[in-house]
């Protein structure tokens, strides 16, 4: 049998997942790594978690009886909508490339969606790899004219991988950033692993939003069509 991160990358070609934190936090990710949302509450830090999704997240309790914020969390694409709500914060935030290996952790756990959410469930990572709809996970944009596709849509780009207490620091293998003034800051705060500046991962406000959204429903259809065949 193979191990999660293997068939993580026998099913998209991928070695990383990621997560998204403040670039003034980055101190603390160095000696401490990830934390899990009740760890980090315990030491100085800078929270972008909003208030009421924080509220749902405390009141979910994993199969397996534990608490959902007693796991550090990452995500499969960190192109997704907590980012989108954040992207006025770009300048201040960085992207945490993470080994695909934390998936062979013991403990760890996979939500086929946003872990706060209702609908979405949870798996171990052999199970949940086989189980998640990775065509949607690294899709371009979750717009759909259809208001209930677009919040199931929403809900499965916000999968995520769920890691007992922390993610070691050593899992880390690199960051992402908005622009060279990011890159800098992020230098400033210790960090000296590999370094990129991608613009897109922090959804750069387009010259036209409503022709982003045409064209992705034009996506959208071609790729019902394909789904179709």
């Amino acid at each position: 049998m193979l191990a999660p991160s293997k068939l993580f990358f026998e099913r998209t070609q991928k070695n990383s997942i990621y997560n998204i934190q403040p670039i003034s936090n980055i101190l603390s990710v160095v000696s401490h790594g990830i934390l899990s949302y009740n760890r980090a509450a315990k030491m100085a830090h800078k929270s972008i978690a909003m208030s009421d999704v924080q509220s749902r997240r405390d009141n979910v309790v994993i199969p397996n009886g534990g608490h959902l914020h007693s796991y550090a969390n990452a995500y499969f694409n960190p192109r997704n909508p907590m980012m989108y709500k954040r992207k006025d914060m770009a300048e201040t935030l960085c992207v945490l490339a993470i080994s695909a290996l934390v998936l062979d952790c013991a403990g760890t756990i996979i939500s086929d969606g946003n872990a706060a959410s209702a609908y979405s469930r949870f798996y171990s990572p052999q199970d949940g790899i086989q189980k998640l709809d990775f065509c949607e996970i690294y899709g371009q944009w979750w717009l759909d004219e259809d208001s209930y596709e677009q919040m199931k849509r929403k809900r499965i780009k916000c999968a995520e991988i769920l890691v007992p207490d922390v993610i070691a620091y050593e899992y880390i293998i690199g960051a992402i950033v908005v622009n060279e003034q990011a890159r800098q800051e992020l230098i400033l705060q210790g960090f000296e692993k590999k370094l990129l500046s991608n613009q897109r991962h922090f959804f750069e406000r387009p010259a036209n939003k409503s022709q982003v959204e045409i064209s992705d429903l034009r996506e959208r259809q071609k790729d019902n069509t394909k789904s179709s065949r």
